[in-house]
Parts: C-alpha cells; structure tokens; sequence
C-alpha cells in the first residue's frame, strides 16, 4: 500500500513539475509551487529528486531516453528495408512520441537551448545518439542511391528544427496561424508535409512506400 501511494506521489510531482516548468519556467518555479500542485510534502521532491534540479534531470532523460528508443527501433530495421521507409517512420514515431509528450517535450526542447554542465551531458549521451541513427539511415540510403547525395549534418540540422518546430513554438501556431497545435489532426498534416519534404528534396525519385503506420510501442 505504501508502495502504490509512493508511486502515486511521484507521478503527481511529475505532472506538476511538467505543467509548471512550461508555464513559469524552471526558474520561475519553486520546489513549493510544485509540492502545493501535486499536493504532497514538499521534503518529497527531495526524497525522489534530490531537489528541483534533480527533478528538471530526471525528466529530460526519461524524455530523451524514449525519445532515442523510437529512433533505434527504426535503426534496428535497416538491413532489411530501404532507407528510404526507414526515414519515413523515423519522422513518424519521433511527431507521435513528441505529441504524446508534448508538454515534456516543449519544456526539455526550451532546456536544451540553453549552455549548462547538464545540457552538455546531453548532448553527447542522447543527441549525439539521435545523429549517429540519422546519419546511418542517410549513409545507407546515399549507398543504395535512394538519397540525392549531400551533407549529412546538414539534412540532420534542417530535420531536426522541423521535427522540434511544433512542439518548440505551440503557441506561435496557435496565434499566428490560428492552428490547434494539441490537435492529433495537426500533427498528421505535419508529419505528411515533412515526408513530402524529404521526398522532394531528399530522395532521388518514386514515392513514399504506401503503409499505414501504427505506433505499437
């Protein structure tokens, strides 16, 4: 019973941690605000995190983690699929993860563009991860001539700012654009007009492989 209450307890702290880092940022936020939200004592938040930034490292790497974790399953696939399908359900999985995280994903996407001990960590343990699979699935498709031949890190930065664009800047879609960025209907169209991206300015010729997609963990 203690078990299941501590759990609860730690789940509700991490909603609270994820609400509020987005709406008063991490510095606007206090180990306080997020105790009274989740409804706990506050010596929690130390007891699990070992304060709030221990609470702000925990939920970039468990992002980050499953973030990476779409990405290798997809790598994992390409010795026996073209590279070209393999970069489709990469974006795939990476718009569906992000959407279904959206508002971790917008707190740690902010986080990372800021210099620190624990973005740096980051970078080299989970990015610099996320290049060397994107990378593989360009080297492979520019052997297999599927992909136009040019620069790799290139094509990485372009995608990367795409795939991060929605959940980065919700509001800006909200406002400027008059879009519902939360809307599942919304990432759809987005993920479809990157695949068609990439098809044009990417790959050689031919389509997309024709298949539904369906996220199975």
């Amino acid at each position: 019973m203690k078990q299941e209450r501590d759990t609860a307890s730690k789940r509700s702290v991490i909603q609270a941690a994820i609400q509020l880092f987005n709406t008063k940022g991490f510095n606007g936020t206090s180990v306080r605000d997020i105790a009274g939200k989740a409804d706990v004592n506050v010596a929690l938040i130390s007891y699990y995190f070992n304060g709030k930034k221990g609470l702000a490292e925990f939920l970039m790497t468990s992002f980050l983690e499953g973030y990476v974790k779409e990405l290798e399953k997809v790598y994992q696939q390409l010795d026996a699929r073209s590279a070209r399908s393999c970069l489709a359900e990469a974006i795939e999985r990476i718009m569906e993860y992000q959407y279904q995280n959206r508002q971790l994903a917008r707190f740690v996407l902010r986080e990372i563009t800021f210099d620190s001990v624990l973005v740096r960590e980051i970078m080299t343990t989970y990015l610099a991860r996320e290049k060397y699979y994107f990378s593989k699935i360009f080297e492979v498709g520019f052997a297999r001539e599927e992909f136009r031949p040019q620069s790799i890190d290139y094509i990485i930065m372009q995608m990367r700012g795409m795939l991060s664009m929605p959940f980065l800047q919700p509001q800006y879609i909200l406002e400027v654009h008059h879009i519902q960025p939360n809307e599942h209907y919304f990432i759809e169209r987005y993920t479809k007009q990157l695949n068609e991206w990439i098809e044009r300015y990417i790959c050689k010729t031919g389509i997309w492989e024709a298949r539904p997609f369906v996220m199975n963990g």
